[in-house]
């Protein structure tokens, strides 16, 4: 085995991997609200910004101009419905999620803030459905799966 891992520095690098992934070492980056997801992303910096600083009016208005302008893009309406589910409007959110969805249909950002929503709203089983979707997408995990069901864990922990 060890001649194999000599010549096979691929091998050698996926047997680390794996012992890294089974000691618990994180593999990928932490993300976050201001992550950029999609390549052709629009530039979204300042809506990214005022959503940090949880200026959800600002950032609605963002882009409602972006939208207004012609802009359509999953990312943009996605960061919508998170905005307007922050401030509130949780069924004009769930509106802008399924439009995301509408133009990606494997977007997981849209797909947790959606989990999200269902998990505000009490619509669990939707929200496991979305947990489901993510699971598929992410066989070996990512940030979105693991925050979607760290939401309904707590839930269903205050639940108990």
């Amino acid at each position: 085995m060890t001649h194999k891992l000599r010549k096979s520095p691929a091998l050698l690098a996926s047997l680390l991997l794996a012992a890294a992934v089974l000691a618990g070492v994180p593999q990928r980056p932490a993300f976050a609200v201001d992550t950029v997801v999609a390549k052709d992303a629009p530039d979204l910096a300042a809506v990214r910004a005022k959503i940090k600083a949880a200026d959800w009016k600002g950032a609605i208005a963002d882009l409602d101009r972006m939208i207004g302008g012609g802009m359509q893009h999953a990312d943009v309406y996605n960061l919508l419905g998170y905005s307007l589910r922050n401030s509130g409007d949780n069924k004009t959110a769930l509106t802008y999620y399924r439009k995301a969805l509408d133009f990606d249909p494997n977007h997981k950002g849209a797909l947790e803030y959606l989990g999200e929503l269902y998990v505000k709203t009490g619509e669990l089983a939707l929200a496991r459905e979305q947990v489901a979707r993510l699971q598929k997408l992410c066989p070996q995990g990512c940030a979105e799966l693991d925050d979607l069901k760290q939401t309904l864990s707590k839930v269903s922990a205050m639940a108990k």
